[in-house]
């Protein structure tokens, strides 16, 4: 572990409020020590942003911006390519950092490192295509068009379970578009944050910059100031549904920008044409991957009557044969949850189940031999959809229903307040194009033989409802780092209105 702190540069203790290279600002606020959730034991203390210290990060992110958003934005983006390679050098122990802190197994740490690389190749392209409309004017020797300008120093608060790469969705392309930032990780994984700042200190250096990528570690109160802060035009925010509204709220209140990336209920319906040796692979990551702590983990199943019985066996099969353990182990497919909390609402859970009629095919138990915060991953078949299926549980439980009808089973899919992935496996067209219409899937990721994980960077990320309705990432998503500008140009000597309006 030593070791692998030193190779990213951090110490024992370390100062989490930053603006840039050499610029690590002292603060009075008790540290926050991040713990190990393999073994409960602390890995290290990061001192927190008090309220000085924070309002010294936005004033520097604000003086950033009023030079950064005169650089052109393929030079911008330079930068960000230089942060990529940057990245790629640091990949294994950046990686191996975000399973040590958060208990994803190391695969997936290191695939979140490349999910960051990915963005900072995307973001350079995008850099070149920041693209505007030409609109034909209704009003002779009169030219139309709409550009993009950079909107401002912007707020990132993200979560525990992908404690890198979800700001780097946000900040490699906030970045090219010419926004500064200021990024308020977890406190659950603040090493994870203090990591990243290194490396974006290094290339700020490079480029004689500062300010453009900023840190300030906290709790919920630094989320708090945030979601307040006029001085930040735009808040992402990734994280419950319960604190999402709060933000939105307060984010409202002074006529800013939420962008909201909250909770899901991931359905994956199985029909009798299904291939049930891709869904079975499929399901099992889904559900199990990340110790089922991904907003788009896959939490129920809904399963045509004619296989749920097939499905069902094979599936408890593969669930027995999950090695559960250190996820820096070769081997292991599933770590611990994030904390004993998790634990115990997973456990309320699988209770509240078995009320309904549940019956637990597997799992169902805390694995306290491991360690305090394993968990075996759950199947439970239920009799009807109630209230606990309807609830997302960040754990490893999921929900089996059984339906007749196509159309039964997209009603039960729709039937849940969150609405972020989905998929359906199937060998029908009609079935596939039936669950990707208007009548079909309402979240805003719809798959068709493959899991509702696994998103790749190049489609905008989100969902509707309860989910937010936010969108990150790749597509154009970018449109909501930056402000919309309509510019009409006259070149005659008259001055004719539109709508034909005479005012003589």
């Amino acid at each position: 572990m030593k070791a692998l702190l030193e190779t990213l540069h951090l110490k024992a203790v370390n100062v989490g409020v930053c603006s840039g290279p050499q610029r690590w600002i002292e603060s009075s606020a008790t540290p926050i020590t991040s713990y190990n959730p393999t073994t409960g034991e602390p890995i290290a203390q990061v001192i927190p942003a008090d309220a000085d210290t924070y309002d010294a990060v936005v004033t520097d992110a604000q003086a950033a911006f009023r030079t950064w958003r005169t650089t052109p934005a393929p030079k911008r983006g330079e930068v960000i390519r230089d942060f990529g390679a940057l990245l790629r050098e640091y990949k294994e122990p950046l990686g191996e950092l975000v399973s040590l802190e958060m208990g994803k197994i190391r695969a997936e740490g290191l695939g979140e490192v490349q999910e960051m690389i990915d963005i900072c190749d995307f973001a350079v392209g995008l850099s070149r295509q920041l693209y505007g409309l030409t609109m034909h004017s209704e009003r002779p020797a009169h030219r139309m068009y709409e550009q993009w300008h950079p909107l401002g120093p912007i707020g990132i608060i993200t979560a525990f379970n992908f404690p890198v790469a979800v700001w780097s969705w946000n900040a490699a392309i906030a970045a090219v578009c010419g926004d500064t930032m200021v990024w308020k990780p977890s406190e659950l994984v603040p090493l994870c944050g203090v990591a990243v700042q290194h490396l974006a200190n290094r290339v700020m250096a490079d480029h004689g910059l500062t300010g453009i990528f900023t840190l300030a570690v906290g709790a919920g109160d630094i989320g708090q100031r945030m979601a307040e802060d006029r001085r930040l035009p735009l808040i992402s925010f990734t994280g419950s549904i319960p604190t999402g509204r709060r933000v939105a709220q307060t984010v409202a209140a002074r006529l800013g920008r939420p962008l909201l990336e909250l909770g899901g209920n991931n359905a994956i319906i199985v029909t009798e044409k299904a291939d049930l040796n891709l869904a079975v692979r499929a399901i099992l990551f889904g559900a199990v991957g990340t110790a089922g702590q991904r907003c788009t983990t896959t939490r129920r199943l809904i399963v045509h009557e004619a296989v749920v019985e097939e499905l069902s066996d094979r599936l408890v099969k593969a669930y027995r044969q999950v090695c559960i353990g250190d996820p820096l182990q070769p081997g292991v497919l599933m770590g611990p949850l994030a904390t004993r909390r998790a634990v115990e609402a997973m456990m309320r859970a699988i209770e509240r189940a078995v009320a309904d009629g549940g019956q637990v095919l597997t799992g169902g138990r805390p694995r306290p031999d491991i360690g305090p915060q394993f968990v075996e991953p759950t199947i439970i078949r239920m009799p009807a959809q109630t209230e606990i299926v309807k609830e997302e549980t960040f754990a490893p439980i999921l929900y089996i229903l059984t339906y007749r009808t196509l159309e039964e089973a997209i009603a039960l899919h729709n039937d849940v307040p969150q609405g972020l992935s989905s998929a359906i496996f199937t060998d029908s067209l009609r079935e596939a194009e039936f669950f990707l219409s208007v009548e079909g899937s309402d979240c805003g990721i719809a798959n068709v033989n493959i899991g509702t994980s696994g998103a790749e960077i190049g489609g905008a990320f989100g969902g509707e409802k309860d989910t937010g309705g936010g969108r990150e990432s790749g597509s154009d998503a970018w449109k909501a780092y930056m402000r919309r500008q309509t510019n009409t140009i006259n070149w005659s000597r008259d001055l004719p209105l539109a709508q034909g309006i005479k005012f003589e």
